[in-house]
């Protein structure tokens, strides 16, 4: 230094980058591998080395300070609605459909291909949520439309072909002339949120003849004129949404709510009645277009049946209720690898952080939280790759509204502590932790809040006794090796038997969430004391189902003692 230096830039940590995601990752590497994923675990290889590069990560950067711009009218006065994003967005779109994170478990009609797909796509997903949040939402809603449209044929051959393409097409066209194709949705409207049954929006059927005049017989069967309102529509560029309106029968009758089909452009190439009123202001997701929009007798075709709507859209929802679970697993995992580098890097009061004893109980806290939640998240996915056993469909009917509800509520509070390990410097928007931070909420709040999760959970444990002995089944494998986990399974099971038969339906709803708090705690314990280093599955057990460890809390870095943290942080981030 000179005499003018002012001081020396020293004990700072370089960024966390030029990083392969998945080859740092022994958790995710080896739940790949046991769901089913493995034949993945090349590809999933050079997918790591590319998201973790520098300028892949500034990618993410550019896209959430450059967010989307609305563009109702063009130059001459013609209304449009065209949103225009920075070119950084389109790049990592790009990446996304590339790599098949849209359409890999489906085959060419559309149908589960099985034998691991889902596996391999939640660990892409996951590996994708690491790097930037807000593109995932299409390409999430894309995939998750498949299973829906395959229950109207007509519209399944026309349009599937474009969606499951592994070439990302931003165009502004009709879908025939188009190299691939994004589906959106649009469910809740100002007067009801979660409540879609007090939706406003009509549809009514075209007549027959009428719909033949406007757009040839072929496009006849089905079609609706819209008019109404959605207060979120996701993602306006979209080719098509998915949508739910209250249907007549054409003679005044009513029918309910129904799902429809709607189009951005018609069949003969003109513009549906679509207008975007406006795009959200959001806390996160920046990077990503939502909206408010308004039909104004726009076109649209009907998927299953009439009045039938809700449980038509749950074959979209149950799909992007996973990939909530998988977000969420994600960024934790994401926020862990940040503060975990940074404290290995620096150094205070004569030692690296991650070497001082009270930062290595917060650190292993949250190491073993992000490991318990991506054990979960590609275990979930192995339910859906194995949909048609009645066992593994029945433990995602339970561990799917389960698993949104906590590993999502686990993220705000993990992001937190994850950006106080890094002090200042994780607060400040010079860093990702911001961003991170800012990307929990949105997986707890879309496709249905906690409360909505937990009351689904309730349903769907009525519906049969076979979901408590799915779960049953479950837990066994972990054995009985474990002491604080046998004394926590066993009373849930107890509880689960005695609830349906001595519980007012007031005081099953009462309680839901600590249910569903139990149901994942037990099994990521479950998974973790069967698959994972000792270390692991006995401070997980001990930190969150011991009375005497002091149970869950308001803070991570309350482990009691005994914990192996060091063995911990040493597996989290090689």
């Amino acid at each position: 230094m000179n005499q003018f230096d002012t001081h020396e830039v020293f004990n700072q940590a370089p960024p966390f980058e030029n990083v392969n995601l998945f080859d740092c990752d022994l958790a995710l590497q080896e739940a790949l591998r046991r769901e089913g994923g493995g034949a993945a675990a090349d590809s999933l290889h050079a997918l790591g080395e590319k998201l973790g590069r520098a300028e892949t990560q500034e990618l993410a950067r550019l896209a959430n300070v450059h967010g989307p711009r609305l563009h109702n009218f063009d130059r001459a006065g013609k209304r449009i609605d065209e949103v225009e994003f920075h070119p950084a967005w389109h790049q990592l779109m790009t990446l996304l459909i590339e790599a098949g994170a849209h359409a890999s478990p489906w085959d060419a009609q559309g149908a589960p291909l099985g034998g691991g797909a889902q596996v391999a796509r939640a660990a892409r997903y996951i590996l994708f949520g690491q790097l930037e949040n807000g593109s995932q939402c299409p390409v999430t809603m894309t995939f998750a439309s498949v299973p829906a449209l395959r229950q109207a044929p007509a519209i399944a051959a026309r349009w599937l072909p474009k969606i499951l393409a592994r070439r990302y097409d931003p165009r502004s066209l009709p879908v025939a002339q188009k190299d691939g194709a994004l589906v959106g949705m649009g469910m809740t409207e100002k007067q009801g949120g979660t409540d879609v049954r007090s939706n406003t929006t009509r549809a009514e059927p075209v007549p027959a003849a009428e719909a033949a005049r406007l757009f040839g017989a072929e496009e006849a069967p089905g079609l609706h004129r819209v008019v109404g309102h959605k207060w979120f529509f996701s993602v306006p560029q979209s080719d098509a949404h998915l949508i739910l309106a209250q249907s007549g029968d054409g003679e005044g009758g009513e029918v309910g709510l129904s799902c429809f089909f709607l189009p951005r452009y018609l069949p003969d190439g003109s513009r549906n009645q679509i207008r975007v009123q406006r795009l959200k202001d959001k806390l996160g997701n920046r990077s990503n277009a939502s909206s408010e929009v308004e039909f104004t007798g726009a076109y649209a075709w009907l998927i299953g049946q009439p009045g039938r709507g809700i449980p038509t859209i749950l074959e979209m929802g149950s799909h992007t209720r996973l990939d909530c679970v998988l977000g969420s697993a994600a960024i934790m995992r994401a926020a862990l690898t940040h503060a975990l580098h940074h404290a290995r890097a620096r150094s205070a009061f004569g030692r690296p952080l991650a070497e001082q004893p009270l930062m290595q109980n917060v650190l292993a806290d949250l190491a073993l939280e992000s490991e318990a939640a991506t054990a979960f998240a590609l275990r979930l996915a192995r339910c859906f790759d194995e949909g048609a056993d009645p066992f593994q469909a029945m433990l995602a009917r339970v561990l799917t509204p389960a698993g949104k509800y906590w590993i999502c509520k686990r993220g705000p509070g993990f992001g937190a502590e994850a950006m106080e390990v890094m002090g200042g410097g994780g607060y400040v928007e010079d860093g990702p932790l911001a961003r991170l931070y800012r990307e929990f909420p949105v997986n707890s709040i879309w496709e249905g809040s906690g409360n909505v999760m937990c009351l689904d959970l309730l349903r769907a444990l009525g519906k049969t006794p076979k979901a408590r002995e799915a779960l049953a089944q479950e837990l066994a494998l972990a054995g009985d090796a474990n002491v604080h986990f046998n004394a926590y399974a066993a009373a849930l099971l107890d509880d689960l038997a005695r609830g349906a038969a001595e519980q007012s339906d007031e005081a099953r709803q009462y309680g839901a969430r600590l249910l569903a708090e139990r149901i994942v705690l037990a099994v990521q314990a479950a998974l973790l004391l069967r698959h994972a280093p000792a270390c692991v599955g006995d401070a997980f057990a001990l930190s969150r189902l011991a009375h005497e460890g002091g149970g869950l809390g308001g803070a991570y870095g309350r482990m009691p003692a005994g914990v192996d943290c060091r063995a911990i942080l040493a597996r989290a981030l090689r």
